[in-house]
C-alpha cells in the first residue's frame, strides 16, 4: 500500500500573488498559530536560510517558531514580516 505524501504548502507558493494572497488568507482566518504556519510556509517557500541570515535568528529557531504548533514572539514575527517584504499593518474592523 502507497502512503500519500504529505501536502506542503510552501512547493505551491511560487509568485508574489500568491504569498500575498495566502499570507492574507491567514491572518483573516484570525488564529495566530495558522498564520505562524503561514509565515513559516512563506519563509521555506523563499529559503530559510536566507530568512535566518537576515532576521539574525538560527535556521532551527525559525522552523520551530513558525511551525503549526510554535508560538513565535512578536519580536520574530516582526523580523520575519520585515524580511519577507511585508509590513503589518492595523485598520478599523
Amino acid at each position: 500500500m502507497k502512503k500519500a505524501k504529505k501536502w506542503d504548502a510552501a512547493g505551491y507558493l511560487t509568485t508574489e500573488e500568491d504569498i500575498t494572497a495566502y499570507l492574507n488568507a491567514a491572518l483573516e482566518d484570525g488564529d495566530t498559530s495558522v498564520m505562524a504556519a503561514a509565515l513559516g510556509d512563506i519563509a521555506r517557500a523563499r529559503g530559510m536560510t536566507q530568512l535566518a541570515k537576515e532576521t539574525g535568528v538560527t535556521r532551527d529557531g525559525l522552523y520551530k517558531a513558525l511551525s503549526p504548533t510554535g508560538n513565535p514572539s512578536f519580536d520574530t514575527v516582526q523580523k520575519v514580516v520585515k524580511a519577507l517584504g511585508f509590513k503589518l499593518a492595523v485598520t478599523a474592523a
